[in-house]
């Protein structure tokens, strides 16, 4: 690995770690910077899951009392989000890097999307709640729930941009309104997303460890800058920023296609 490859991993990651942190994101610059790095696509997607496996696990942890409020539900969602993790991770195992570079633009387009039309899906999803005739505090345990979630985690395992949006649509459509329940069983189904998908990738070898180990430690540095400084910026730059970020490279990957 050459320094300039390096650096692009570490810069990247730095800044998909404070992005996560603070507005989410992050994918849109760890991916790329992967990729520009010289790393095979399925293997950059593999690494940078593992890259920021730890990230999810901290927000799970700080959000854990208000994810057990909700007992064997939240159990339920973790089991579901962790067989839909390990499923999506062995289908982009089956997938080859030729087939996966294909799907890579369309990917970031449907991630970025849903990242900038997130405001958009929420009243989507309150009118779909309205129509089942959901109520406020009610379980997210039903089927319907469970197996929007399985799709979500599949996806997840798979590519993973855009997946925490995913999550609180399938929590939301539930009956969830309380944004701070929303947001802990998100990070506890991200982190077993993220878990069971990095450690499928490790053990089928499918990780480039150099790369991987230097976004692993940026990342983690991000995540805490971010957070340090998440007071003190406003959240809509940071959407903007990602959103613009996020087209970018839509319309570039589609020119490579």
């Amino acid at each position: 690995m050459q320094p300039i490859d390096a650096a692009l991993v570490a810069v990247g990651a730095f800044l998909a770690g404070g992005m996560n942190a603070i507005a989410g994101g992050g994918t849109f610059f760890s991916f790329p910077a992967m990729l520009a790095a010289g790393v095979p696509p399925v293997t950059a997607n593999a690494s940078n899951s593992v890259a920021l496996w730890p990230a999810s696990l901290s927000g799970a942890w700080v959000y854990r009392r208000e994810a057990m409020r909700h007992g064997r539900w939240a159990y339920l969602l973790a089991g579901v989000s962790l067989l839909g993790g390990l499923c999506g991770g062995l289908l982009l195992l089956a997938t080859s890097n030729a087939a996966f570079s294909r799907l890579v633009p369309w990917l970031l387009l449907v991630a970025t999307l849903l990242f900038a039309f997130s405001a958009q899906v929420g009243r989507l999803v309150a009118w779909v709640k309205r129509g089942l005739g959901a109520r406020p505090g009610r379980s997210p345990a039903s089927l319907g729930g469970a197996l929007f979630q399985f799709v979500v985690a599949v996806y997840g395992g798979f590519f993973g941009a855009g997946m925490g949006i995913l999550t609180l649509a399938a929590l939301s459509i539930q009956g969830f309104e309380d944004m701070q329940e929303l947001n802990a069983l998100k990070n506890l189904t991200s982190a077993v997303n993220y878990t069971v998908a990095a450690a499928t990738f490790i053990i089928a070898g499918a990780i480039s460890w150099p790369h991987t180990l230097i976004a692993l430690a940026t990342a983690t540095i991000g995540g805490y800058v971010g957070a340090a400084v998440a007071r003190r910026l406003p959240a809509l730059w940071l959407r903007r920023l990602v959103i613009a970020v996020g087209a970018t490279l839509t319309v570039i990957y589609f020119g490579k296609a």
